[in-house]
Order: structure tokens, then C-alpha cells, then sequence
């Protein structure tokens, strides 16, 4: 009988090590998995009921049923040392205006409280939401339907896709099935669901009503030449931001910021991230981010904390009838190569200068987000098939993409990294002035400042979009190198700068990188 005991009490022993152990290896593959494939091993064996897409009289009551107990309420503080306020007014003012970031004045320093959304893609914790939500936030909330309350901590965020995932400490927890932005059709029905204007949880309905929408929030919209790597200004080799948006009349409001928009079947097909607006309300049209973007964004800041961007290596414009008169091309849609990185993946696949980009993968490319969307998906040394048109004949070709490092090294025109990282710390875009500006001003150097971002040194202290910098450091500059150039000379960590608007003031400053 003893005998017997011993081996039912090893058995048992041994079962619980065996399951135990399988736990564990269970963990330990998950942990490795995309945010995407955790999904699917979860949906697999928790299948639940379908939610199927209305016919006739719309009908999301399943859907919102469904989606609503995983989009959160996201509250954050923000102290004063990290506001720096300042909105410039602009209708596509996302980031203060109408998602909940307050503006403060300059040496305001009590904290303030800000809000907006976020969604649960993981059961464990894992929460999307925008990058403006929480990117100056000294401390994170997290408020559940259900009214439970967590602290969170940023695992990675990045401003040039206006995304970031945050964590909380918590399992079990409901969340939000992903679904393809790819499939997603012009016309269809989709739900907005966020926390708007200071209200709980709130679900509204409307239509897609339009794709691969750019409009300038997150970068500079319509800089000619465009993009380095993706579609934007060449100068932006590191800070290159991506916009490809889903547009919906789904009713957003300010706090919508980084909530989910959804289909009928309660499949997650974007981020909300902005709205049109004339007066900081909802006007007719809000902006998704693609959730088939947004996939890869949070992957990657899960596993290395940032995101891991490939780069093609040129410099493109939307072909326009300008383009077309200028260059004598035909065709009416398409990129045009204005310039090929040395040591670039565009390069080493025998792109040239002046050669039609007019597919990738196959799909015809009517403007830069169909180029930008696909690319930012992909990883350093991921391949894409590009075909491009040289002296009216097709070619396809495939690309290895290169990672920010080579075409850092290989794009400054001989910037060191100093000046790089000044230049990037300014938060400016910078174009060359035009030879009529330059001459209306009498001015024989120049580079307009067409873009003061957010969170930067130029913002800070009040440089304002469209100065016409004519020196910087003592040193004349008329292009993007010429400014990393001169920067890479700042003596006693003080930039100096001269310039003039173009209403005629001058303008002389000596701006310190430490303040």
C-alpha cells in the first residue's frame, strides 16, 4: 500500500513539474511572438461568438460590445519643466487643441492633467495609443470600463508615426482583435471608440472615406523635393515621419486621441490621431492611423524599444503637372528621382537619377504614402520589389533596404555626428530659399525653416516657421548640409544664428543647447 502511495505521489509530482515546465516554455513563446500572432493563439482558443458585418439598417451592437471594455482612458500629468506649450493654431492642430495635451505659457510650471484613449492588443498589459498622448507625461493612468486603475510605463514611443505602447502591470485583461487595414474599402461602415472630451466611454459610427491620406501633421506635407527613404524632405534622414491615414466621418473629438476605430466586426483597422478642424472640433473628418502600420511599430518597440526603420535611399517628387512640363514625362502618376544616396539600397540596385518610380510590389503608386506605408512596415535588410521607368521602358528590381546608420554616415555630406545630433536637437525642416526670395530680401544665402517641431530647442525659444536663416555659426548656409556643416563648428554648446522673415525683420540669436 505504501509502495503504491510513493507512486501515486511521484506520479502527481511529476505532472505538476511537466505542467509546470510547459508553462513556463508556454510563457516563454509568447513572449517571443508578435502582438499579432499572441492574437491568434488566443482567439484559437477562445473563439467566443463571430461577429458578423451588417446588411441593410446598420446594426454595431455586437461590436461595440465587443471592442469597448478593451479602449481605455488614458490620463496623464505633465509637470511644467516638460510643457513647452505653444500651439501654433494650425487646423490640423492634433496635439494640443484637440486631443487633450494642454498648452501651457512659457515658465508655467505647475503640473497639468491631460487626456485621451488608448487600446489593449495584449492580455498582459500591452496598450496602443498615440504618441502625443504620453510623450511629455511624468506620470501614466490607465483607467479600465470597469473602472479598475493602473499605472503604466512607456515601452517605446516615436513622434514621426505618432505612436507608442505603454504597459501595464495586469493580465487577463480585454482586448481588441486586430484586423487588415489593407482590406479595408472606401464607403465602409467603422466605429470610433474613445474617451472625447472628458467623457466616458463613447462609441460613434460613420464611414472610410478616403485612404493613404497625408496631411502634413507629423512632417512637412509639401516639400519639393520629397523624401528621403520614404517620401519626406531629404533633411529629415533620421526624423522622417510617416503619414498614410485613413480618413473617416466617424464623429472624433479631442481625448479620441489614440482610440480605436473599428469595423463591423469589431476588428481593430486603426489609431486615431487627428481631426479637421477650423475650431478644435469635430468638423466632418478625422485621421486613422492603418493598424497594419501600426503592427510593426509596436513590434518593434517591444523587442528593441524604438523603431527599426529600412531606408530605399532617395529623393523624390509626386510626379504634378510641373514635374511633367519640367522633366517631359507622361505618365501621370508616379515618384521622380531627383537624387540616389551614395551607398544606398536604391543605388546598389542600379536606381538613378531621373528614373520613374511607378510600382512597388506590383501596385501602382499614385502618391508617396503608397511608397511610405509599404516601407515603414519593413526592417534593415528586408527586400521590396520597386519598377521604375528610364527612357520610357519598365524595369523591376529588388531592393535590400538599409538601416538609419548607413544612410547616416553616407547622406550628412560629411556632417560629423555632433553636428547631426544639434541639428536633430534643433527641431527644425529646413529648405534652400528660392533665388527670388533670396533676391526680395537681398540676401545671398539662405534656408527657410519650414517646419518648427514640437518638443525642439527652435520651439522653445520662440524661432517661428518661415525664417530665412542666412548664417548659422558665422557660416553661410543655402542647403540642409551646409547647416549640419556649420553646426558641427558650435563652440560652448551656444548655437548662433542670423536670419530674416520674410516681412523684412532681421533677426540675430545665440541659442544654448542647454536650458
Amino acid at each position: 500500500m505504501k509502495k503504491i502511495g510513493a507512486t501515486l505521489l511521484a506520479a502527481i509530482v511529476g505532472g505538476a513539474v511537466a505542467v509546470g515546465g510547459f508553462k513556463l516554455l508556454e510563457k516563454k513563446q509568447m513572449d517571443d511572438m508578435t502582438f499579432e500572432e499572441r492574437q491568434k493563439v488566443y482567439y484559437a482558443s477562445n473563439p467566443g461568438e463571430e461577429i458578423l458585418s451588417s446588411t441593410g439598417n446598420p446594426d454595431f451592437t455586437q461590436a461595440a460590445a465587443a471592442v469597448s471594455p478593451g479602449v481605455v482612458h488614458i490620463q496623464v500629468t505633465v509637470s511644467g519643466r516638460n510643457s513647452r506649450g505653444g500651439g501654433g493654431g494650425s487646423p490640423f492642430d492634433m496635439f494640443e487643441e484637440f486631443f487633450g495635451v494642454p498648452q501651457q505659457r512659457r515658465g508655467q510650471a505647475r503640473p497639468m492633467t491631460a487626456s485621451g484613449s488608448g487600446v489593449i492588443i495584449s492580455p498582459d498589459g500591452y496598450i496602443v495609443t498615440n504618441n502625443h498622448v504620453v510623450e511629455e507625461a511624468d506620470k501614466i493612468e490607465v483607467v479600465l470600463t470597469d473602472k479598475r486603475s493602473y499605472e503604466a510605463k512607456v515601452i517605446g514611443r516615436d513622434p514621426n508615426f505618432d505612436l507608442a505602447l505603454i504597459k501595464v502591470n495586469a493580465t487577463g485583461l480585454p482586448m481588441v482583435k486586430l484586423g487588415n487595414s489593407d482590406n479595408v474599402q472606401i464607403g465602409e461602415w467603422v466605429l470610433a471608440v474613445g474617451y472625447p472630451l472628458g467623457l466616458q466611454s463613447t462609441v460613434t459610427a460613420g464611414i472610410i472615406s478616403a485612404k493613404g491620406r497625408q496631411i502634413g501633421i507629423l512632417g512637412e506635407q509639401q516639400q519639393q523635393p520629397r523624401g528621403f527613404g520614404y517620401g519626406e524632405e531629404p533633411q529629415q534622414i533620421i526624423n522622417t515621419a510617416v503619414e498614410s491615414f485613413l480618413q473617416t466621418d466617424a464623429v472624433i473629438n479631442r481625448g479620441n486621441s489614440g482610440g480605436a476605430l473599428v469595423n463591423a466586426r469589431g476588428e481593430l483597422i486603426g489609431i486615431n490621431s487627428a481631426i479637421a478642424s477650423p475650431t478644435g472640433t469635430y468638423a466632418g473628418y478625422g485621421f486613422a492611423i492603418p493598424i497594419n502600420l501600426a503592427k510593426k511599430i509596436v513590434d518593434d518597440f517591444k523587442e528593441f524599444g524604438s523603431v527599426k526603420r529600412g531606408y530605399i535611399g532617395v529623393t523624390f517628387s509626386e510626379v504634378n503637372a510641373e514635374i511633367r512640363k519640367q522633366y517631359g514625362i507622361s505618365d501621370v502618376n508616379g515618384l521622380y528621382v531627383s537624387d540616389v544616396v551614395k551607398g544606398g539600397a536604391a543605388e546598389a540596385a542600379g536606381i538613378k537619377s531621373g528614373d520613374l518610380i511607378t510600382k512597388v510590389e506590383g501596385k501602382t503608386i499614385y502618391g508617396s504614402p503608397d511608397l511610405q506605408e509599404h516601407v515603414a512596415r519593413l526592417r534593415p535588410g528586408d527586400k521590396v520589389k520597386l519598377t521604375y521607368k528610364r527612357d520610357g521602358k519598365e524595369k523591376e528590381v529588388s531592393l535590400t533596404l538599409k538601416g538609419e546608420e548607413s544612410n547616416k554616415s553616407k547622406s550628412a555630406s560629411g556632417a560629423n555626428a555632433s553636428g547631426t545630433e544639434i541639428f536633430n536637437k534643433l527641431g527644425g525642416s529646413f529648405i534652400p530659399a528660392p533665388a527670388n526670395v533670396k533676391k526680395d530680401l537681398g540676401i545671398n544665402s539662405g534656408v527657410i525653416i519650414s517646419q518648427v517641431h514640437r518638443g525642439g530647442i527652435l520651439e522653445y525659444f520662440g524661432v517661428e516657421k518661415g525664417l530665412v536663416v542666412t548664417h548659422v555659426n558665422g557660416k553661410p548656409v543655402n542647403s540642409v548640409d551646409d547647416v549640419e556643416a556649420a553646426l558641427s563648428n558650435t563652440e560652448r554648446n551656444v548655437v548662433r544664428l542670423k536670419g530674416v522673415y520674410e516681412r523684412g525683420s532681421s533677426v540675430e540669436l545665440n541659442v544654448p543647447l542647454n536650458y
